[in-house]
């Protein structure tokens, strides 16, 4: 049995495209009322109009986060603002890929600022409020969700700094769990595989085209497909935790 999101109040990093995006419309549709943090103002105007005229209700917060007191006022405001927060989802994530012996050090760092620092800030700055709202919201649950990647349980070539991010935020995440179980605070992990997103258009001239060929005639994911893994994790009883979903497209092998 599910339980509905009516009257929780859920965060979303990453939410102006792809998972992010389509994640926010899932739990806004399921009764959440969603933050939807971003660097990209405009989209996510965009899609809290889209949210709004579905009958859903939406906040817009512009924010860096791998800056850590951005991603700890815009928890703030979201507290402020919506009286609460039940739900986070670290979504906002970056990946650039291709050969370790001529990566430009910037891709590396950016990785890690985002994909790993960016989740520690956010996670940092809201888990007073997830236990909170586990102690004294009707639904006496909350959720903390991190968008991982399978990179994040098999290291390919290529992949090695993103492999290393993932494989980080599925080790915090872990810890977490033991952590925040006593509490009441569920700590989950989705590991997509191959998604349509926008993360190929980051890649460099020539790696991006290595990547098309890898994956030509793989029927790719859609972030609606990843969107659906986390809406089935939040929406459990709360004597139910899914720790871990992984999902791939049907003709990807690692």
């Amino acid at each position: 049995m599910t339980e509905s999101l009516t009257d929780t109040v859920a965060l979303v990093t990453g939410a102006s495209s792809g998972i992010g995006a389509a994640t926010a419309q899932t739990l806004a549709a399921g009764g959440a009322t969603v933050a939807l943090l971003a660097r990209r103002t405009e989209r996510l105007r965009a899609l809290a109009e889209e949210i709004e005229a579905a009958g859903g209700a939406a906040l817009v917060l512009e924010a860096d986060i791998t800056d850590p007191e951005q991603a700890k006022a815009a928890i703030e405001r979201v507290v402020a603002d919506l009286g609460r927060l039940d739900t986070v989802v670290n979504n906002a994530g970056v990946s650039f890929v291709g050969p370790i012996e001529d990566a430009p050090p910037q891709e590396w760092d950016q990785m890690i600022a985002v994909n790993v620092e960016g989740v520690l800030n956010v996670t940092r700055a809201a888990l007073p409020h997830l236990v909170n709202a586990a102690q004294t919201a009707p639904r006496r649950v909350a959720d903390l969700i991190t968008i991982s990647s399978t990179a994040g349980r098999v290291a390919r070539p290529g992949q090695a700094v993103y492999a290393l991010t993932k494989s980080a935020v599925n080790a915090f995440s872990e810890a977490m769990r033991q952590e925040l179980q006593p509490k009441r605070v569920r700590v989950g992990v989705v590991a997509p595989g191959t998604v349509a997103t926008e993360l190929a258009t980051h890649m460099r001239d020539g790696v991006r085209e290595a990547v098309e060929q890898q994956l030509a005639g793989i029927e790719l994911l859609r972030p609606q497909d990843i969107a659906d893994a986390v809406a089935y994790m939040v929406t459990r009883k709360r004597h139910v935790a899914v720790n871990e979903i992984l999902v791939r497209a049907a003709e990807q092998t690692w």
